[in-house]
This record gives structure tokens, C-alpha cells and sequence, in this order.
């Protein structure tokens, strides 16, 4: 990869200056363009019970949620009976359309000028620990990440639990640590865990909503996140801006 690329290119004395060691991703809205197919399918779960369905918004905010807490708050009018058989069904439509799911532009590029300039990655999602590695698998970017931890083997966010448990595996210290999301469920674990946090805004929480949770800034698109990194990843060239 040429230098001029490379994240430290911008600063000739990254490795001295390093703010962050671990920068740690959630998984759908942030890396993977999911949003939407998540919101259809859980819809569609309520139609084929014949529950009412909640609609596109209040659907997109449980989205980062593991997914019975997700659909908890997503369909809160169900009896608590039927919700296995409504997690069967989300689950049934998501996977006909897992493999129909694209990494946003630019992102599998930018992971890899991270890994490349000596960065750690790390990844703390609400998708099921199968879900996850099968989107790491289809997409080949298992071997960009140190370590992941997923909802059903640690907490649901925005319990600190899995930013926590990533900092004793990988012995970095959380003020080491940069947490980047796109809801305020990411946001609040990584206040929860003492984490800074960067959200992106292309995902499922729209900026107002987002702006309800501190952040080190709020950016629009993948280019946007790069070049924040790009200028804040070093202590002493950290300038957060916010929105």
C-alpha cells in the first residue's frame, strides 16, 4: 500500500504520539450497509404472526441491540410468549438476505490502512457470535480483527461488558480504547466502559438522535471517518470536533 495512503503519513511521529491503541467497531450500521434489512425483517417477522408492526423508525432505533432485547422494545405490545417464535421468524427472513449485504464504500480499505499502520481493531456487536462470523467469513475481514466479542456471549449494549472484556483479552487499557458506532446504544456502552466514542451517522440513528449522547464527533460517510481518524488518531494532534 503506498505511504501516501497510510494513516501515519499524516504525522511523521505517529508511532510516539499513538492517542489509541484498540479502535473497536460495532458491526451492522457502522461496517455493514444493514440497516434497512434489518428494520424489513423484523416487520416482516410481525406480519407472518399477524402482530402489528412497528414502523421504520422506531424499528431502525433498537437496531445494535442484541436481538431479544432488540425485538423487546421493538414490539413491546407482544406478549413475552410469542417471542421466541417472532426471533425464529426475524431470523428466517435475515438470513434469505444476509449474503445480499454489502460492506459500505471505503470501509474495507480503511480497516485495512489501520491494521496496516499498527492499529488493533476490534469489534462489539449485537448480532449472535454464528451471525457475526459468518459476515466476517462471506466478507474476508476476519483477519483484520484482534478479537470480537458479540451480545450472546458477553451483555447487550449498552452494558460495558463486551468494551471491557476486549480491554482485558487484548490488555489495553480503556482510555486506550476509541469505540465507533453508529446508534447511541454504541455511544452510552463506551461512556459505560470510560471509552472515547465517534459516531457515524450514515447507520440506523439520525444525527439528532445521536447528538443525545456525548461523542468525540459525528461524522457523515466513510471518507468523513477516515479523515477524522486521520486527524485525531495521535495525541498531540487530537483536535475533537463535534457538530
Amino acid at each position: 500500500m503506498p505511504q501516501s495512503s497510510s494513516l501515519s503519513s499524516t504525522n511523521p511521529s505517529a508511532d510516539q504520539e499513538r492517542r489509541y491503541e484498540l479502535i473497536v467497531w460495532d458491526w451492522d450500521g457502522t461496517v455493514i450497509d444493514s440497516t434497512p434489512t434489518i428494520v424489513y425483517c423484523i416487520q416482516q417477522a410481525c406480519r407472518d404472526l399477524n402482530f402489528p408492526e412497528p414502523d421504520d423508525s422506531l424499528a431502525s432505533s433498537v437496531i445494535g441491540l442484541g436481538i431479544q432485547d432488540s425485538l423487546r422494545r421493538a414490539v413491546p405490545w407482544i406478549e413475552p410468549i410469542h417471542f421466541p417464535k417472532l426471533v425464529e421468524r426475524f431470523r428466517h427472513h435475515y438470513l434469505a438476505r444476509d449474503h445480499d449485504l454489502h460492506l459500505f464504500e471505503g470501509i474495507r480499505e480503511l480497516l485495512e490502512e489501520l491494521r496496516a499502520d499498527g492499529f488493533r481493531l476490534g469489534v462489539a456487536t449485537g448480532k449472535s457470535r454464528v451471525g457475526l462470523n459468518r459476515s466476517l467469513d462471506f466478507h474476508r475481514l476476519g483477519h483484520l480483527f484482534d478479537e470480537t466479542r458479540t451480545a450472546d456471549e458477553s451483555v447487550s449494549k449498552p452494558h460495558p461488558a463486551m468494551l471491557l472484556e476486549l480491554s482485558d483479552v487484548l490488555q489495553v487499557p480503556v482510555r486506550r480504547i476509541l469505540m465507533v458506532g453508529d446508534t447511541t446504544h454504541d455511544l452510552q456502552m463506551a461512556i459505560n466502559a470510560g471509552v472515547d466514542a465517534l459516531a457515524v451517522t450514515y447507520g440506523a440513528h439520525p444525527l439528532d438522535t445521536l447528538q443525545t449522547t456525548n461523542s468525540l464527533a459525528y461524522v457523515d460517510t466513510v471518507p468523513e471517518l477516515s479523515a477524522w481518524l486521520k486527524g485525531n488518531v495521535y495525541g498531540n494532534s487530537m483536535t475533537a470536533k463535534t457538530i
